[in-house]
């Protein structure tokens, strides 16, 4: 399987510090999740039922003419290449690896391109896979160029796949009030911004034919009933989500601002992470490491996924410990300096 953020066990193991003293910041996950309320016990004792609402709260959420429920969108990740014939498929990179791995684990022609490469190219594929804003480099798509470049692929039978699981504090930017043309698909996640990741929610937004032919390829209760009894209450909480969608715009700010503070300037990043590209990274996260802050390390191109600190005292911790790092970089640079 392929890495991802969230690893703190193996960390606490690797480092020898107990997982409670983390400060975990390597997944992009909201912090300051929505709080769950007490779960009936019919919840757990009945199977799921699909006609329970949890679709219908979704499509209003989303804005989306329909939606279906899906085991996080990794599920439909996984599933959506094995619904197409072999194609050439373009992908967004750096980005959310799963993506290129699954295409080609289905026998799909896969290409990873910079963003600026793949649209230029886009007349070579049938299908191009994007994220918005990407994971991790914070890239964002003009809805009119997204909506043409679907209009090509479409008009020969392509799809235009994106993944929004980044997009709900920016909800204006989402394409899936679009998703009822066919061949265009949208993932959403609700445990980004819900911080209900253990939940493994998702959702498909698309022309009711591709859903029906996903909703057979992944069959019955997807999603458990205690998962779904959450959701429909998460996606129904509308003051909630304006107070959210606005604190998260603003601890995006200013996790940017504390890392440019101590010479990270992002390279990119959204409301839920930042992002530094530097050959220094493995270095950087080591030291973070030992220190116990989990930052998210990619190796190509060498750089750091910052996610968000929660309370206030989460904060002062990476800001102390940042400029402790740095310190000690910048000395370690001058003791290797040749005399002069």
């Amino acid at each position: 399987m392929l890495e991802h953020g969230g690893r703190l066990l193996r960390a606490a193991q690797r480092y020898g510090i107990p997982a409670a003293q983390w400060l975990d910041l390597s997944t992009g996950i909201n912090p300051q999740a929505w709080l769950v309320p007490e779960i009936p016990a019919r919840a757990w004792q009945r199977l799921p039922e699909d006609d329970d609402g949890l679709a219908e709260i979704a499509a209003e959420y989303y804005g989306a003419p329909l939606a279906l429920p899906v085991a996080g969108s990794q599920a439909a990740i996984q599933a959506l290449p094995e619904l197409r014939a072999r194609s050439r498929v373009g992908v967004l990179a750096p980005g959310y690896a799963e993506h290129a791995h699954a295409w080609r684990r289905a026998g799909h022609a896969v290409e990873t391109l910079a963003a600026d490469e793949l649209l230029a190219q886009r007349k070579r594929f049938d299908v191009i896979v994007l994220i918005h804003p990407n994971n991790p480099g914070g890239e964002r798509f003009e809805r009119a160029a997204l909506l043409a470049l679907h209009d090509g692929l479409s008009a020969r039978g392509g799809w235009l796949l994106i993944d929004e699981a980044f997009m709900d504090a920016t909800p204006e930017r989402s394409l899936c009030g679009e998703t009822a043309r066919e061949g265009l698909i949208v993932l959403r996640s609700a445990g980004k911004f819900f911080g209900l990741a253990g939940a493994r929610g998702g959702f498909v937004c698309a022309a009711p034919t591709l859903l029906a032919a996903l909703r057979e390829r992944l069959g019955p209760w997807t999603l458990t009933g205690p998962a779904r009894h959450v959701l429909r209450h998460a996606l129904a909480d509308c003051d909630w989500h304006q107070r959210m969608r606005a604190q998260l715009l603003a601890q995006g700010e200013r996790l940017a601002a504390l890392l440019r503070a101590h010479g990270l300037t992002p390279s990119g990043g959204s409301a839920f992470f930042q992002w530094r590209r530097d050959p220094r990274a493995a270095q950087w996260h080591e030291a973070l490491a030992q220190r116990a802050i989990l930052t998210r390390l990619f190796d190509e191109p060498a750089s750091l996924r910052f996610g968000l600190p929660g309370g206030e005292d989460e904060w002062r911790r990476l800001d102390g410990v940042l400029a402790e790092v740095a310190l000690t970089e910048t000395a370690l640079a001058e003791a290797a300096r040749p005399p002069r």
